[in-house]
This record gives C-alpha cells, sequence and structure tokens, in this order.
C-alpha cells in the first residue's frame, strides 16, 4: 500500500472513525483500525468497530499502489491530528506502516488482519432528514439522558419515527426533552421506534456533513398492520456523505412520555433566552450541582437566589413577562441550564403548575397557532 492524503481531510475521517474503537478492547485487534486502499479507487477507507458500534469513512488519495493493513487506531488518530500541515504519505513494509508528513516520520506495527471481524451491513433504507436539524434535535435532546448504566432503559435517545414526523426523545426521571422535526420517509405510512445509546448518536451527528441529508437505516418487521423492531435483532444506521455508522439498539422499552406532561398550567412566563442563562450561570457560583436554585416570579420580574445562612449567598434579578399568582420555585442548576440551552428561539415559555410539580420549558414559535418543536419537562426540588 502507497498513497498520499491531506492532513486535515484524513485527520478528521481518523478521528470520527475512532469513536467506535474501545479504549480496553476484550479483544486485541478491536483496537486497531483498518486502512483500505483500493486500486481501482482514488480514495482511502477506514473503519472500526467494537461489536457495537461500527464506523466507517472514506478520504480522497492518490493511491499508487493499493493494499491493506490494521494500526493501532487510537494512535493513528494522535498522530495523524499532530502531523505538520500538508500532503500526508502512507507506505506498508511488511509487518510496518510508514506514516510520514513534512520532517516527521512514524512506523507503526499492524495488527493481523485475519483476526479482525467483519463489520455489519446497513440495515434497509427508511428515509432521510437534514443533517443539521438531526444533529440540533440530538444536541437539545440527549443531555437529559441518564449516565447511570444499571437502567439502561434510560441511557438511550428514543426515535420516534410516525409518518413524515420524527421525535427524538431523552429522559433520566427527573426531567424529559422531546424535539419533534420533519422528516422523508420512504413510506409514509411509517410507525416505528428505537431506543440508541445516546452517548453514541451524540458521536455520531457531531461527525455528519453539514448541509447533506442523512439516511436513516432501521432493521424491522411488519407486525399486523404497523411496523416494529425485529425482536433481538435491532440495529440502525445513519449515513452522510462518505461517512456510516451501525450501532445495536437498546433491547427494552422506553417510558410513556407523553402522560407526563401537564395537561394545563397555572402560571407562565416569557423571557429571553441569553439573559436568563447568563443570569442562571452567575447565580450557580455559589452552588453545587445538587444545591437548589431558587427562583422567585412575579408580575414582571425573576428573583434568582442560591446559597444560604454561613454559606456564599448570589442573587440576581431580570425582567420577564409572567401571568398568574406569584409563584416560588427550585431546581438544580444543571438541570435548568440544559433545558434552557436547549431552546433555539429567542425567547422561550416557562409553563407552571405548583412548586412541587414539573415545569416546561419550550421554544417560543413565530405565530401563536404553531405548536413549539423543542419542550423540556424538570422535576423542581424541594425546599424547605
Amino acid at each position: 500500500m502507497r498513497l498520499r492524503l491531506d492532513r486535515d481531510a484524513f485527520a478528521d475521517a481518523v478521528a470520527w472513525t475512532a469513536r467506535a474503537l474501545p479504549a480496553r478492547p476484550a479483544v486485541p485487534v478491536l483496537a486497531g483500525m483498518r486502512l483500505e486502499a483500493p486500486e481501482d479507487s482514488p480514495s482511502l477507507r477506514l473503519s472500526g468497530f467494537d461489536y457495537e458500534v461500527s464506523t466507517r469513512a472514506s478520504v480522497r488519495a492518490e493511491v499508487d499502489e493499493g493494499g491493506s493493513a490494521l494500526i493501532p487506531g487510537r494512535l493513528l488518530a494522535e498522530i495523524v491530528r499532530n502531523l505538520p500541515e500538508g500532503p500526508v504519505e502512507i507506505r506498508s513494509e511488511g509487518s510496518r506502516v510508514l506514516i510520514s508528513g513534512g520532517a516527521a516520520r512514524f512506523t507503526l506495527i499492524t495488527m493481523p488482519l485475519e483476526d479482525y471481524p467483519s463489520l455489519p451491513g446497513m440495515p434497509p433504507r427508511i428515509g432521510s432528514v437534514p443533517a443539521q436539524a438531526l444533529t440540533q434535535a440530538v444536541r437539545q435532546v440527549t443531555p437529559a439522558a441518564s449516565r447511570d448504566d444499571t437502567l439502561p432503559m434510560l441511557t438511550g435517545a428514543y426515535l420516534d419515527f410516525s409518518g413524515d414526523s420524527l421525535s427524538v426523545v431523552a429522559t433520566d426521571r427527573y426531567r424529559i426533552a422531546v424535539r419533534e422535526l420533519w422528516w422523508l420517509p420512504s413510506d409514509t405510512s411509517i410507525d416505528v421506534a428505537a431506543l440508541v445509546p445516546a452517548r453514541t448518536l451524540s458521536d455520531t451527528v457531531r461527525g455528519l456533513v453539514t448541509g447533506e441529508n442523512v439516511d436513516i437505516a432501521l432493521s424491522t418487521v411488519t407486525v399486523g398492520e404497523g411496523v416494529s423492531l425485529s425482536p433481538g435483532e435491532g440495529m440502525i444506521g445513519f449515513e452522510s456523505g462518505e461517512r456510516r455508522t451501525t450501532t445495536r439498539l437498546i433491547d427494552s422499552d422506553f417510558v410513556k412520555y407523553r402522560s407526563w406532561f401537564p395537561a394545563g398550567f397555572s402560571g407562565r412566563a416569557h423571557v429571553t433566552v441569553a439573559p436568563l442563562l447568563e443570569a442562571v450561570k452567575r447565580v450557580a457560583l455559589v452552588a453545587d450541582r445538587t444545591t437548589p436554585l431558587r427562583l422567585a416570579f412575579s408580575e414582571d420580574e425573576v428573583v434568582l437566589e442560591a446559597g444560604s445562612g454561613d454559606d456564599a449567598q448570589a442573587v440576581e434579578a431580570i425582567e420577564v413577562d409572567y401571568e398568574g399568582d406569584p409563584l416560588r420555585l427550585a431546581f438544580r442548576p444543571d438541570y435548568l441550564l440544559d433545558g434552557l440551552s436547549g431552546v433555539e428561539t429567542e425567547r422561550a415559555r416557562l409553563n407552571f403548575t405548583e412548586p412541587t410539580k414539573p415545569a416546561v420549558f419550550t421554544d417560543l414559535p413565530e405565530g401563536e397557532d404553531r405548536d413549539p418543536a423543542f419542550r423540556y419537562l424538570v422535576q423542581p426540588l424541594r425546599v424547605s
């Protein structure tokens, strides 16, 4: 194998492919990244696999001699990221691969390519969605997913495909984030859902090609008049440009989240997001992530407070448009920040029922007849 390619494009493709490489692999070859340069193609193909997630990417290259090799993936990513700008040359010699860029030269020992497992194929395509819209939806929702691996169901992002509507949902039991977006299904009668590991989904969308559509592929089986996941064989795939990835789904039912949202509200505030976010960040400086940040709403302002007694204290007031009786609530600062950060419109609507009942934050779309695309339900903290 002998080829040349651009450092920046190569580094980007290697970093994205390396997402699937385990830090402590059960089998040594899983730490490897496969490099393949076909004789008849002006590209270098990269792939990684850990039996749960597979990643594949291609990058343009001048191929003088085709071939393939398996080399330590994480080390390759570090090397390429630190090479000087300009072209990179890759050459294999027996059990070694030589990588050079500028005056830098690296020699890596290859791993046994014959021991590397075959990557899974892509499931059937079910439709496509704009890359930017999917990236935004995942960014808004995945902070609400649980990090507790003892409850796998809550570590996932729930993708609910219904006609031309796609809902992305995540929860850790104390809050729930929902983003609705439009997508283009291959079959408009589709009604299917998938529970995807939230961390994997978040990593995947970071490397998507902005401005392109993302093809979504899902292993499904028809059940009655609808469509349901294949039992024990669930897999989802995403493909954008020269990159594609697959991941196994979480084999669990998701919570019935729609019933969690209150049917009505007794108080409502309209607030400009940026000033409230900055105020929360400042006041939270005297609180840790589990210390309450208190909010007191009145007709034209909200007062934020944190700390008490002999501890450090902070207080700040900002203007809001509030309807309802005066109300005092308390939230975890990080939960409050995640919810407000997910609102992409200039102003947000904050809906309340009681100080101890869930609050719902939404975007404020133009036009009163439009439903919000983003909803964030959060449970207040009980304070004395």
